[in-house]
């Protein structure tokens, strides 16, 4: 199966032959370095890589025979040949950028395939968005292999999107050349119960012959998680402890450990591998949502990678989880994961295993990167007009949108409240006695209680949702709004002040969608993601002093909390515990149903 314009090794196969043999000029040798080989997970000294057409022909310690007088020839210098790292899982939107300029970014750090699933832009553009994602993807210098989106809505019933995805669209994706797989199959209530959408979207991914990516996002191991393994999805990436890991494993799947801008979940799941001793070929290292200013600034799974390591993973392994485990999970150790011949020639040098700088980067056998800078091209698509005028609010919003009616007669009530938990997905579900002035209820500043909504921006209903939420540590007179809000990507804001709520969120919907700050009634900060209200096309260099500036405003405003901005876009993802809000109001996610936001008067 062709699965990217880049020349199949059919293609090629007579030249790896004759480079191999000697009786033909490789067009790159790497010469004298030390081979990383996470086959037999060993470090070979003094060998060169000869590159023809893309993809590695020989690996040795001598390539003379493969050199010819028009052979480009790199010296390593002693420094290690490891295979370019694999994103096992991940949202190219999550990092505000198109697929071209997160390219861009990552390229640098040794980034050379990606697997990614664009359910963010699905739930707004539907599969349309998808085919968008899709083909600026095969655009680029680096391998980027799309998952079909599967669940929007990510739960049915609790949330409404602007397009629904179908197992017709899944069919029909299928037969895209980029597509690699289903993606997370977050709608985990719908598998335990076999619900029929569900199971006839990894059907159809199934007879493809493709990989059906999981998300169980609970803490029951118990006959729920069993029933949600036989359902069909073939890793998960949800996990957050030792026992998470184990499990998955054991069921057949592979555990996806992730490492991003906010989900710290490697730390407490690596001990499965380095002190329980479980084969490390079915675990596999992800970023899952990465923000532009993590990747301009630390960089992405060569990050993850030091990090792994730093916490008690072996160099190798670790190096194995981010490479060649990841491609034997989608079934491509035959294209990529490693530097052995007929695989495209990815390579990273770098002169340690453990701080692992990336000093020199080739892809598909060109040279995309040295020391930090990236040296190609990385294609924009052509992004229609409807594709950047995506937030429709109806109306403009006013103070009084942002209100939460008491009963009548209440001086204080007892409310639900959303606890945000730091460097986790998961939530708490909290509650806190407000009182009632001018018969609405008031959030509590003292308590850490600021009010949250969830603004309606597919269809331009005007229809607002009000709850309550603790943990940002707000003060004084603020607010701040996102079209990016997991997963359905209405727009969520957080406020301690109605009228800078409603100003922050007409604001948006003047740029055609991004991020703002108000305070005390100025605007403080802005990122404008004009396509679909997620992305900018912008370089990520510039997206990032702007999404810092959101980071910055937020710790004007009195919030500490490490990326909090990725925490305050997930408080509409519906599909993980305890307690989100939705444009249908409150959920509660442990019994996955609508719930009451007041419990009682005091």
């Amino acid at each position: 199966m062709t699965i990217s314009p880049f020349p199949t090794w059919a293609d090629v196969a007579p030249k790896l032959v004759a480079v191999a043999a000697g009786r033909e000029a490789a067009d790159l040798v790497i010469r004298n370095g030390h081979w990383v080989n996470v086959h037999s997970r060993e470090v070979l000294p003094n060998q060169s890589i000869a590159i023809v057409a893309g993809r590695v022909a020989y690996v040795g310690p001598d390539a003379g025979h493969c050199i010819g007088p028009e052979t480009q020839i790199i010296e390593a210098d002693s420094r290690f040949m490891i295979p370019g790292l694999c994103d096992g899982h991940m949202h190219i939107e999550s990092g505000m950028l198109t697929p071209a300029e997160f390219a861009r970014a990552v390229i640098p750090h040794g980034t050379t395939s990606m697997f990614t699933d664009p359910h963010e832009i699905a739930n707004v553009l539907g599969i349309e968005g998808v085919r968008m994602m899709h083909d600026e993807a095969l655009m680029q210098p680096i391998n980027i292999f799309t998952q079909m989106p599967s669940c929007a809505p990510s739960a049915p019933g609790l949330e409404t999107t602007g397009y629904e995805i179908t197992p017709e669209n899944v069919a029909e994706a299928m037969m895209w050349p980029g597509i690699i797989g289903l993606g997370e199959m977050m709608n985990f209530p719908g598998v335990i119960n076999a619900d029929p959408k569900m199971l006839a979207e990894m059907a159809a991914t199934q007879a493809a012959g493709k990989t059906i990516g999981g998300h169980y996002a609970s803490p029951d191991l118990g006959p729920n998680f069993h029933a949600y393994a036989a359902g069909g999805p073939a890793d998960d990436h949800e996990g957050t402890c030792e026992a998470d890991a184990i499990m998955r494993v054991r069921q057949g799947m592979r555990a996806m450990m992730r490492f991003g801008s906010a989900w710290y979940d490697v730390e407490a799941q690596i001990t499965a591998v380095t002190e329980k001793g479980l084969d490390p070929r079915s675990f596999i290292l992800c970023t899952d949502d990465c923000h532009s200013g993590t990747l301009t600034e630390d960089g992405h799974m060569n990050r993850a990678v030091r990090h792994a390591i730093e916490v008690g993973c072996d160099p190798l392994i670790a190096l194995q989880m981010a490479t060649i485990n990841t491609a034997t999970h989608f079934g491509l150790e035959r294209e990529i994961g490693s530097i052995t011949p007929g695989r495209r020639a990815d390579v990273i040098l770098t002169s340690d295993l453990r701080s692992l700088p990336v000093e020199h980067v080739i892809a598909r056998g060109i040279s995309v990167a040295e020391n930090g800078v990236c040296l190609v091209d990385c294609p924009h698509y052509a992004w229609p007009d409807h594709a950047r005028h995506t937030v429709h609010l109806g109306k403009t919003l006013a103070a009084s949108d942002f209100t939460v009616p008491a009963p009548d007669g209440a001086n204080r009530v007892k409310a639900k409240v959303i606890g945000i938990v730091e460097n986790q997905a998961p939530t708490k579900a909290l509650t806190a006695e407000l009182r009632v002035e001018d018969g609405a209820v008031q959030n509590d500043i003292d308590k850490d209680v600021a009010k949250v909504s969830l603004v309606e921006r597919h269809r331009g209903t005007g229809n607002v949702a009000n709850g309550f939420v603790s943990g940002f540590g707000y003060s004084g007179k603020m607010a701040m709004a996102s079209t990016v809000a997991h997963d359905s990507h209405q727009m969520i804001v957080v406020g301690t002040c109605p009228d800078n709520m409603a100003l922050a969120a007409n604001r948006l919907g003047d740029v055609d969608g991004g991020m703002v700050i108000f305070k005390d009634g100025k605007e403080i900060a802005l990122v404008e993601l004009p396509i679909a209200g997620l992305m900018s096309d912008a370089p990520a260099a510039e997206v990032a002093v702007k999404a810092q500036g959101i980071v910055d405003g937020m710790r004007a405003c009195g919030c500490s909390l490490n990326n909090a901005n990725i925490q305050h876009s997930f408080l509409a993802l519906v599909v993980i515990p305890e307690l989100r809000i939705s444009d249908l109001g409150l959920v509660d996610v442990t019994k996955f149903e609508l719930t009451e936001l007041l419990e009682d008067t005091v």
